[in-house]
C-alpha cells in the first residue's frame, strides 16, 4: 500500500552536532554577513572569530555581531579544533588550505577554484593533508531541497522524468567586487549551485550541451545561460538562465519543475528575487496518486538556514557522528568537470544550417 502523503513529515533540517567545534571565519564579504553570521547565530555554532587582510573590514563586521577580528592569519590558524570557513574569493583558496593545520575540517566557498585545473590542485592539497573538506554548495541543504530530496526518496514522485530550470531575473553583480574581470561568471559562480543540486538529486548526466554569454548593458563576462544536460532517452534536464530580466517584479521568475511518472514538484527561490532581501521560498508537491498540487510549509529559506544546514553536516562528520560528508571535494570536483564541460561546449561552434538548395 503507497505511503500517505503528509507534507509536515518531510524532512527540512539537518541534525545537529552534539558539541559544535569553534568556526574561524577567512573573509568577510557580504556572503558573511548576510549568510554565514546569521546562519551559525540561529544554530548556536559558535564563531571563533574572523580574519580578513582587510583588517578594517574584518574589525567592523566582527564588531557588528560581537565577535573577535583576528590580527592575523596565524592568529586564526591556531584556534585549536576548529571549523575553518573559507569564505574566499577561487583564486585564494589553496594557498589558504596549504596552510591549515593537519586533518583539519574546512568548509570552502564555491566555486572550487577558478577553473577544473585549480579544482583539480585544492583537491591534491586536500588530500596530501588528509582535510575533512566540503565545498559550501549549500543549496543541497535548504529546507525546500532537503523536503524534496525525502520525497522523492520516499517515492511520491516516481522515477524522475523531467527538471527545468527557469531563471528570469535582475542580479545585483556590484554587490561582488571581485567579480570584475573575471572570465567566467555566470556558469561557475551562479548555476554551478543548480548544477551540484541536479547532480545530488539524479546523478551525473553523460554530458552537457551550454551557451553563455553576457549583456550589452554591463560587463560582467556572462549572465545569461542556456544549458541541456545530457542523461540519455529518459529523463530530460533543461536549464535556461537570465540576469539581465531588468523590468520589475511582474514577470520574474527564479523556479524548477521536477516531473516525475507518478508526481511532480515545483520549487520557487525566492532569495534571487530582489536579492539579498528576497522573497519566501517554495516547494509545491502534487504526489503520486493524483489529486491537487499541495504545498510544504517550509520551517525555513535557502538564505540563511541552508548554510547553517551545511555546516551541521561537516561538524558532524569531523566528529564522527555522520558517516559521510556531503558535497566532499571529491563530490565537489565532478560539479566542477561538469561546469568545465559546459564552458567548453559553450566555446564550441554550433551546428550550421543547410544552406537554401538553388533552382
Amino acid at each position: 500500500m503507497a505511503e500517505h502523503f503528509d507534507p509536515a513529515t518531510l524532512r527540512q533540517w539537518w541534525p545537529k552536532p552534539a558539541t559544535p567545534r569553534p568556526i574561524v571565519i577567512f573573509g568577510a564579504g557580504s556572503i558573511v554577513g548576510d549568510a554565514h553570521l546569521p546562519a551559525y547565530k540561529k544554530a548556536g555554532f559558535p564563531v571563533a572569530g574572523i580574519y580578513d587582510p582587510n583588517t578594517e573590514k574584518a574589525r567592523e563586521l566582527a564588531g557588528n555581531w560581537g565577535i573577535k577580528a583576528f590580527a592575523s592569519e596565524n592568529e586564526a590558524l591556531a584556534i585549536k579544533d576548529a571549523i575553518f570557513d573559507l569564505a574566499t574569493p577561487p583564486s585564494t583558496h589553496a594557498a589558504i588550505l596549504s596552510k591549515l593545520p593537519q586533518s583539519a575540517a574546512v568548509l570552502i566557498q564555491k566555486p572550487m577554484g577558478s577553473d577544473l585545473a585549480a579544482a583539480t590542485d585544492i583537491l591534491a592539497i586536500c588530500r596530501a593533508r588528509q582535510l575533512k573538506a566540503a565545498v559550501n554548495f549549500q543549496l543541497r541543504f535548504a529546507p525546500m531541497i532537503l523536503a524534496l530530496k525525502d520525497a522523492v526518496e520516499r517515492g511520491f514522485l516516481g522515477e524522475i522524468v523531467d527538471f527545468d530550470a527557469w531563471l528570469a531575473l535582475a542580479t545585483p553583480w556590484g554587490l561582488w567586487p571581485f567579480l570584475k574581470g573575471l572570465p567566467r561568471i555566470e556558469i561557475a559562480m551562479h548555476s554551478i549551485h543548480y548544477l551540484d543540486f541536479i547532480r545530488g538529486l539524479i546523478g551525473n548526466p553523460l554530458g552537457v550541451h551550454a551557451k553563455t554569454i553576457g549583456h550589452p548593458n554591463h560587463d560582467v563576462a556572462q549572465t545569461r545561460t542556456a544549458a541541456i544536460l545530457d542523461y540519455g532517452d529518459r529523463l530530460r534536464c533543461v536549464l535556461s538562465v537570465n540576469h539581465d530580466h531588468d523590468f520589475g517584479r511582474k514577470f520574474q521568475a527564479c523556479e524548477f519543475r521536477i516531473s516525475g511518472t507518478k508526481g511532480a514538484a515545483y520549487i520557487k527561490l525566492g532569495v534571487n528575487l530582489d536579492y539579498p532581501r528576497g522573497e519566501p521560498d517554495e516547494l509545491w508537491i502534487r504526489p503520486a496518486g493524483g489529486g491537487e498540487w499541495v504545498p510544504v510549509p517550509l520551517q525555513g529559506a535557502w538564505f540563511p538556514d541552508a548554510f547553517a544546514n551545511r555546516m551541521a553536516n561537516l561538524q558532524r562528520f569531523a566528529a564522527s557522528e555522520d558517516d559521510v560528508l556531503i558535497g566532499s571535494v571529491e563530490d565537489a570536483w565532478q560539479t566542477m568537470a561538469l561546469v568545465e564541460a559546459a564552458y567548453q561546449s559553450s566555446e564550441q561552434p554550433a551546428t550550421p544550417l543547410a544552406p537554401l538548395p538553388g533552382m
